[in-house]
């Protein structure tokens, strides 16, 4: 079966204490491969990616249909920052079409672009994941986009994880409420977390448990209670612990209308959700806004729900908007 999806790793600041362990990547498969460390570490964790330019403000048909009654109500995510922390200066390039016609682009010119589309009224900021300073918060509701993981070998503690000012700083926001923070949930069919090939995800380790932290995975379509939907077959889920099952959410990437597949392209779907949510009630916290998706997300378009699996479950843009106020 041909797909696009991809899968490459790209290597970030992160230091394992001892620092005399030996350098840990994450073995190339046949998509593209790139290496990079910073920071000076003695350990280059893989940041692992599965597999946007000019914003339109066009409901596509890979999107929910509440993005489109969101528009229409007047909410486009106005007055909210997303900020895409993603490759932005690697040489790989793959292709897609969010509707907009065939493009060639990085993983984070994709990324930005799905999550400007989604939400065209919000700023949208790009970090490129390959620098070691800190994430810079702009004035007003801040989102962070994360569809990259931070792979090394797996049984380490996070407390013996020395982070980079990158992500010492997305951490920082998700646990002190400064900003939401929307993570790919990840493509090995595991529960975030776990271990695959004899590695983990430090960054969702370290994010598991924080008040604006949302992990993000994949359906294989748009889910609705005649038509309902189901994991895509590369999605990780959420897994035993109540604690991941209660800030764990999934929507469609329709991988088949755009030949873009992987939780790499769920995670911007709920960027510009929080986005949008954060132009209609603009008093609201990060919090309050995290908590928000994660209330009022359906089960009763999922197949099978079970919350090992789908945790809160789809998120629902049109729930999610509809209270006069939120707190």
């Amino acid at each position: 079966m041909s797909v696009n999806f991809w899968k490459f790793g790209i290597a970030a600041a992160l230091l394992l204490l001892p620092a005399s362990l030996a350098s840990a990547q994450e073995a190339p498969d046949a998509d593209q491969t790139a290496a990079l460390c910073h920071g000076g570490a003695s350990i280059c964790v893989s940041a692992k990616i599965p597999a946007v330019k000019a914003t339109t403000q066009a409901v596509q048909s890979w999107m929910s249909p509440d993005v489109g009654a969101a528009w229409a109500a007047g909410y486009k995510g106005k007055g909210v920052t997303i900020t895409i922390v993603d490759d932005f200066s690697s040489s790989s390039r793959f292709s897609g079409n969010f509707g907009i016609g065939t493009q060639y682009q990085r993983h984070g010119e994709w990324t930005r672009e799905e999550a400007s589309m989604i939400a065209p009224a919000a700023a949208i900021r790009s970090k490129d994941f390959s620098t070691s300073s800190a994430v810079p918060l702009a004035r007003g509701l801040n989102v962070l986009n994360l569809s990259y993981g931070m792979y090394t070998t797996a049984g380490y503690s996070v407390n013996q994880i020395w982070w980079a000012p990158e992500e010492s700083s997305i951490i920082s926001y998700a646990t002190k409420g400064s900003a939401i923070v929307s993570k790919a949930a990840g493509n090995d069919s595991i529960a975030v977390g776990g271990v695959a090939g004899g590695q983990q995800d430090y960054l969702d380790l370290a994010l598991i448990g924080k008040p604006t932290a949302i992990f993000v995975g994949a359906l294989s379509t748009n889910g609705t209670t005649s038509s309902k939907a189901q994991l895509a077959w590369y999605s990780n889920y959420a897994g035993s612990d109540p604690t991941v099952q209660s800030h764990f959410l999934v929507v469609g990437v329709e991988g088949d209308k755009t030949g873009l597949y992987g939780t790499s392209f769920a995670a911007p779907i709920i960027s510009g959700y929080a986005a949008i949510i954060g132009s209609k009630f603009t008093k609201a916290t990060p919090v309050q806004i995290t908590n928000d998706l994660l209330n009022t997300a359906r089960t009763d378009t999922l197949i099978n729900y079970d919350p090992s699996i789908y945790g809160k479950g789809e998120a629902s843009l049109s729930r999610a908007l509809a209270p006069v106020s939120i707190r």
